[in-house]
């Protein structure tokens, strides 16, 4: 009978005293989680009302970050937008420090694998980031070069510009994120070459139009000038 009753409370007892030993490790990563998502709640109030004091939500409308928001069904103001990003990152990474200190073997491999990842995530927002701006301005200026050299297409020229740099910077972030690069790479390819394809095309046939006139002004103004110097030499 004694031997039965061990055979059963010796497993309880060592679950137990493992339990005993992890129960540290669970508390500390309890206590590690309260605090942090009350400091990451603090840090987006003082980040929102840091953003609204700066006037972040009228930069973001004159960069069309506001805009580009509407259009992915995003109705928030841009600062409490932003100041959501930055608390569930924090939550995120409170949750991955919290679930380090349970020192689990497999556990810390993922908590090593998820920071060594963050930033290539950070350099691939600032990609985007900043690319988006510069298409931009890039598309605002070839619109302004185009529309003062009298092109008739001048906003389709800087809307495909900037849809090629686009595509660009976003097959970039994606590189960078080492999200199946090998199909990234092949996608990209055809994507841009089609997109330049297509553009050749339509400009090609689309400009016959425009290109005549151009011809034919650059003419009269060569016949106007040879009539002008024969009447001088007159």
């Amino acid at each position: 009978m004694m031997e039965f009753l061990n055979l059963i409370l010796e497993p309880l007892e060592e679950v137990f005293s493992k339990f005993k030993v992890f129960l540290p490790n669970l508390v500390a990563m309890l206590v590690i989680m309260v605090l942090g998502f009350i400091l990451a709640r603090l840090i987006k109030v003082v980040l929102v009302k840091f953003l609204i004091a700066i006037n972040f939500d009228s930069w973001s409308d004159r960069m069309g970050f506001t805009t580009l928001m509407r259009k992915g069904d995003i109705w928030a103001k841009p600062s409490a937008t932003l100041g959501g990003i930055v608390f569930w990152l924090l939550v995120i990474l409170t949750l991955m420090i919290g679930l380090s200190a349970l020192n689990i073997p497999a556990v810390d491999s993922l908590v090593e694998q998820f920071f060594s990842y963050v930033p290539r995530i950070f350099s691939s927002a600032m990609i985007l980031i900043v690319g988006y701006v510069l298409a931009g301005f890039i598309s605002q200026g070839v619109l302004i070069a185009a529309v003062n050299s009298g092109y008739h297409y001048a906003k389709l020229l800087a809307e495909a510009i900037r849809t090629l740099l686009m595509v660009l910077i976003l097959a970039m972030a994606m590189e960078q994120l080492q999200i199946a690069p090998s199909i990234v790479l092949a996608a990209f390819s055809i994507i841009f070459g089609g997109i330049v394809t297509a553009l050749a095309i339509s400009f090609g046939v689309g400009g016959i139009d425009a290109a005549r006139r151009m011809i034919e002004r650059e003419a009269s103004e060569k016949r106007g000038t040879e009539a002008k110097d024969e009447i001088e030499h007159i």
